[in-house]
């Protein structure tokens, strides 16, 4: 009896009758150990489903180690390409004795030709591919619909607007007539922003009279979001700008308002709205309270099937907003704000979902005379602690002195770890490379990246020597389908994150660019053509989906899951679906490809 799962991609992309075709059309076939099942060059005569055993894809023009690209095991498909193509590229071994139902390349060839989306899925990149597995992650998930969900246009409420002549006595008396938190001022110099509290200080702090025109007051300098975004977008933009409200645009044409107020009222449960309640924490003990939920908001996120790209925004900001916050709560008022506290590596690339070790470094401003630096960090360093930021097992933190400069020091430090490009020093300034501004004079941390910048731009022999790194942990296509036990698997965060992020960072440095995000620094890269657009889009999927991947490792790590590894970082391939097998097998095919590019560009193979 022929067995073919039809609940995953691709056979789930077909109706009934093309079912049945694919059951009455199928033959099977045995093989041994060893056997070649398809050749390179061969023509594709069949589309091979595995049944039982293992199936490994070698490149014969490679040695034995670079040439094996993949491996296929019960539930996977391959073959496909080379009927499209006609012929194979690559040779599949049977690793095991194997059985593989065989699909005629006439059936397959006509059910891509009756069925777009059944064809598609063989020649979709993994952007297209990856939307599937999102939209099967969210079936039938409620827990965060109606916050995942709904748009901006669903909450916002009609601009209130007056003009720049409007007098301050008149603004109050709208605000209070209307009940209304904000105004929207029309200026020559385009639209500004003027709040309850701006008009309080300007009358009690600034001694304007209630006669003063309100354009003199307003700010020009606007938080925006489109009208179509996700709510939780807007949410986004307010934790990271740390703003009450944001305008709500309709192409270029300013139609309406989303204050927090809005956002607060809109929503009937609160529960997962993890950053909402970090706003409004007013001392440490509360800050807390809502800092540890944030596994709630990840787990939350996860079961919608909200994409790691989002979530990864999401979960940056409200980091990037608890940290802030507990700097300001815990640091001298005159001096937390002429330094800028930094957040470095995954952090600072918005690229860390759950709480992991601390990883951050202090600028301060060049006259800043500080006495109780020493024990205000230490302080500091133990109040993350607390929040559920484990210090960093190599001390990278603002309690160690190392860490922590003026902006003359940082640039001695960043000159002689460019002088002297050990192992040491090469980690450092990768680590700095990602640093982004969290709290206090963010100025500080742009004067950081301008002598970043300088002091490592054009140098090939330092570009060559942190590219070098990419290549310090192989690409684990040789793991799928050995891995027979719990305690193994693919070392997701090695074998794909790294190579993506730190090539990728290693190419942004090149071109000196300020972007600390991956995602951000590969679509930098593809505006300057350093990089093909198309590449830089899947590679940017690609480190999606290993983040996903990882994550979820993660969270079954932390609940002691019994599918869980002994690693947090470790992905069992056999616990993957056929589909999730498929878009990991290409993504790490993109990440040996993309590693083969980096090893030419800086000419690695040489070093």
């Amino acid at each position: 009896m022929i067995d073919i799962d039809f609940t995953h991609p691709p056979f789930s992309l077909l109706d009934e009758a093309e079912r049945e075709r694919v059951l009455g059309g199928l033959d099977i076939a045995y093989y041994g150990r060893d056997d070649v099942i398809l050749d390179a060059g061969q023509s594709g005569e069949f589309v091979f489903v595995i049944h039982k055993g293992e199936v490994a894809e070698l490149d014969p023009a490679e040695g034995p180690a670079a040439g094996r690209i993949g491996h296929y095991t019960g539930g996977d498909l391959f073959g496909a390409i080379s009927v499209i193509n006609g012929q194979s590229r690559y040779r599949f071994v049977a690793e095991e004795e194997s059985l593989c139902y065989l699909m005629p390349h006439t059936l397959f060839l006509s059910l891509c030709e009756n069925n777009a989306a059944f064809s598609d899925y063989f020649h979709q990149r993994l952007i297209s591919k990856t939307r599937l597995l999102a939209e099967r992650r969210a079936e039938g998930g409620v827990t965060l619909a109606g916050f995942m969900l709904a748009r901006v246009n669903e909450c916002m409420r009609e601009p209130l607007k007056v003009g720049s002549t409007t007098c301050i006595r008149d603004a109050v008396l709208t605000l209070r007539d209307k009940g209304a938190d904000s105004l929207l001022v029309e200026t020559p110099d385009g639209p500004g922003m003027l709040t309850k509290t701006d008009l309080l200080e300007a009358l009690v702090l600034e001694g304007c009279d209630g006669d003063a025109e309100v354009g003199g007051i307003a700010h020009l300098s606007l938080v925006t979001v489109d009208e179509s975004q996700y709510l939780f977008e807007a949410l986004i933009e307010m934790t990271r700008h740390k703003v009450a409200r944001v305008v709500v645009l309709q192409g270029q044409r300013l139609i309406g308002v989303v204050e927090l107020t809005d956002v607060l009222s809109f929503f009937s449960s609160r529960s997962y709205v993890v950053s909402l309640q970090v706003e409004q924490a007013t001392t440490l003990a509360s800050l807390s309270e809502a800092s540890q939920r944030a596994p709630e908001l990840v787990e939350a996120l996860m079961a919608q099937g909200v994409r790691m790209r989002f979530a990864m925004g999401m979960l940056s900001a409200l980091n990037g907003r608890i940290i802030s916050k507990a700097w300001h709560f815990s640091m001298p008022a005159p001096q937390r704000e002429r330094a800028c506290l930094l957040v470095l590596g995954s952090e600072g690339r918005g690229e860390q979902i759950l709480k992991t070790d601390q990883d951050n470094a202090l600028i301060l401003a060049d006259d800043q005379q500080w006495d109780e630096l020493s024990a205000d960090t230490a302080r500091f360093t133990s109040v993350l602690d607390d929040l559920g930021y484990p210090r960093c097992p190599g001390n990278i933190m603002v309690s160690n002195p190392q860490w922590v400069g003026t902006l003359a020091q940082w640039r001695a430090r960043i000159r002689r770890w460019v002088s002297e490009p050990d192992g040491e020093s090469l980690m450092r300034l990768a680590v700095l490379a990602d640093a982004s501004g969290v709290a206090g004079d963010f100025a500080l941390v742009d004067r950081l990246h301008d002598v970043l910048i300088e002091e490592t731009r054009g140098n090939e022999l330092l570009l060559t020597h942190l590219a070098r790194g990419v290549l310090r942990f192989s690409t684990p296509l040789t793991l799928f389908g050995t891995l027979k036990k719990p305690e193994h698997g693919v070392d997701i965060k090695k074998g794909g994150i790294f190579p993506i992020v730190h090539g990728v960072r290693t190419m942004a440095l090149e071109c000196g660019l300020r972007e600390t995000s991956t995602h951000d620094r590969l679509a930098a890269l593809a505006s300057l053509g350093r990089i093909e657009r198309v590449v830089a889009e899947d590679l940017g999927e690609a480190l999606s989906l290993f983040c996903e991947l990882r994550l979820r490792a993660q969270l079954a790590y932390r609940r002691d899951d019994a599918r869980a590894t002994d690693a947090p970082d470790r992905v069992v391939v056999q616990s993957l679906n056929s589909l999730e097998r498929d878009l990991l097998r290409e993504a790490l095919h993109l990440v040996k490809e993309f590693k083969a590019s980096l090893s030419h560009r800086y000419h690695l193979e040489y070093a």
